[in-house]
């Protein structure tokens, strides 16, 4: 996937402990390792704490959660295996509040509303099925969102998960005829040219899970025409 890559004298650190790391990943970063063989953020991470801290040996990062190659926004990673064991369990529950700006091509039925499907995920296309019922091998998801602006060829709406499933956001929307932009697995008219979609996780609330104290993070837009038109 084109487009600029992170690096480790670019990555652009949104929060930094001795227990967490959060970053504003870039659209072709990939999360985690996966078939295509490319290097994934975490180890560009680990590169980024090992230098900055003359760090011999092996850096521990532990991959709490995941974003779609495509998508940009927060991404948090612990440093510690403390902070990782409890993060999971809050990412298990709902102590993280994640909070999602998405620019579609069409407005939604409502300027506000609440969306609950049954996802079927298609592991050779690398897609999943937003179903209306439970059926065998699919999974319930929800997520809440609001319209926030209608831009000049868009709609930015702003989006808050119950659940954490493969592509909900994309499927979800794409399911009430609102496609992301550039997401054309999805149903979108056309790509981005640096192979990006118009998802960003634009905000994370948590209480942190070692100092006990509140975080709140707001990942800034990528720079991009139709991003800085949401923020006019």
């Amino acid at each position: 996937m084109p487009g600029p890559r992170s690096t480790p004298e670019n990555l652009e650190v949104l929060f930094e402990d001795n227990h967490l790391i959060v970053v504003n990943k870039k659209a072709g970063d990939l999360a985690q390792g996966d078939k295509t063989g490319d290097a994934p953020l975490s180890e560009v991470v680990k590169a980024y704490l090992k230098v900055k801290y003359d760090k011999p040996g092996a850096v521990f990062l532990g991959v709490v959660h995941r974003l779609d190659r495509p998508t940009t926004g927060a991404l948090i990673f612990a440093r510690t295996s403390k902070a990782l064991s409890r993060l999971n369990a809050m990412f298990a529950g709902t102590e993280v509040q994640k909070t999602y700006w998405a620019v579609t091509q069409n407005p939604p039925p409502q300027a506000q509303g609440r969306l609950e499907h049954w996802l079927s995920r298609n592991s050779k296309q690398n897609k999943s099925y937003a179903m209306p019922g439970p059926g065998p091998d699919r999974k319930r998801a929800a997520l809440s969102y609001r319209y926030l602006k209608k831009l000049q060829r868009y709609h930015l709406l702003e989006i808050r998960l119950e659940t954490g499933r493969h592509h909900q956001i994309r499927a979800q929307l794409a399911a009430i005829g609102c496609p992301i932009k550039g997401d054309l697995k999805y149903g979108a008219a056309r790509s981005n040219p640096d192979g990006s979609i118009h998802l960003h996780a634009r905000h994370l609330e948590f209480v942190h899970p070692v100092r006990k104290t509140p975080v709140q993070l707001t990942a800034p837009l990528p720079p991009d025409p139709v991003w800085d038109a949401c923020l006019d």
